[in-house]
This record gives C-alpha cells, structure tokens and sequence, in this order.
C-alpha cells in the first residue's frame, strides 16, 4: 500500500503576519474593536473636540500616548505590585501620564490647550495588565490609533463642512455656505453612524 506525502501548505509573508498574535493585537485596536466606532467608547471628547482636523489629531495622539506608557509600565510592574493595592496604582500611573501630556500641550500651544478643554483629563485608559509587556504596548498602540483614525475622520468631515476648510486652510470659495452646526458639539451626532456603518462593511 503506498503511502502519499503531504506536502506542506505555503503559507505568503502576509497571511503568516496577519495570523500572528502579535499584529492581531495591534490590529483589532485599529479596524474590529475600534473604540469608537464599534465600541462606543470615549463618545464625551469624541462629539466636543471633533469639530477640527487639529484638535482631533491632538486629543487622539495624546490619548495614544498616554495609552502605550500606561500599558508598557503597567505590564512592566504589575508582578510587583501587591494585590491589595493594584488598581490604585494603576489609577496613580495613568494619571501621571495624563498631566504629563496636559502640560505638555499646555506648554506648546495655549490655544489648543483651551480648545481640548477639560477633555484631555478625562482620557480614560482601559490597561491590558495581564499581557506581556511587547502585547500591551501594541494593544495600547493600536487602540490608540484607532481612536486617533475614528476621531481624524469625524474632525476632518466635521471642519469640511462646517468651516469650508482642512487644518485652517480654505477648501471651498467664498460662497461656500457654512454649515454651522457641524462644528457645535451636536454636530458631532451627525457624521457618527457613517463611520459606523464603514467598519461594518
């Protein structure tokens, strides 16, 4: 009885990149579990500060920003930590790295700093403390990039046609008619359910 060798099945550079846990991290924080998007989450700076492609691109990396540290330190530390005194910890940590990026853009541009308002204190960060260190520094990038992607998106299509304008420079002639409640905090209601709808397809 003769006996058929299997050979094995070639698998591209891509296919075994995307099937690797490592980009799977990364990757969901951006498209299948974005947080905005899919999630839902973060919706109080999403619909306030949405409504120009700057502010939107400031309160996303700085979100990004403190989501990567966080993560990375936490996952670092948290065999260190005792039990008892863990989410306080990580409560101190995270809010460490929100005044540090607080002052930060305070220091670089005043006027966007009151643009972002109280907003960039209440970035709320959602810590993978149970991944290894490599994990949680690409989940925290990849969730804050998607939520920099989602809200990028809302604040260019919100100052688009609110203003007539991307980051400050004109779009549109002067007879452009402006829509003015794209770029009220109502506004950001508008534009919402077609990303929805996008990372559905």
């Amino acid at each position: 009885m003769a006996i058929k060798k299997t050979t094995p099945t070639k698998v591209g550079f891509f296919q075994s990149l995307a099937s690797a846990p490592s980009t799977d991290e990364f990757i969901k924080g951006l498209w299948r579990e974005n947080p905005t998007f899919v999630q839902v989450l973060g919706m109080c700076p999403t619909l306030a500060v949405t409504n120009s492609l700057t502010n939107a691109l400031a309160m996303g990396l700085a979100t990004a920003f403190v989501l990567v540290a966080s993560n990375g330190l936490i996952s670092s530390l948290r065999n260190f930590i005792p039990k008892q005194v863990r989410i306080a910890t990580y409560i101190l940590i995270i809010a460490t790295f929100v005044t540090l990026i607080d002052y930060g853009i305070q220091a670089t541009s005043v006027s966007l700093h009151k643009s972002l308002g109280a907003f960039i204190s209440l970035i709320v960060v959602t810590f993978a403390s149970k991944n290894s260190i490599g994990l949680s520094l690409l989940d925290g990038l990849g969730m804050g990039l998607g939520f920099t992607f989602a809200l990028s998106c809302l604040g260019a299509l919100r100052e688009i046609m609110g203003n007539g304008s991307l980051l400050n420079f004109p779009i549109f002639g002067p007879a452009y008619q402006e829509w003015v409640v794209m770029i009220l905090p109502a506004g950001g209601f508008l534009p919402s359910p077609f990303g929805y709808f996008f990372l559905m397809l």
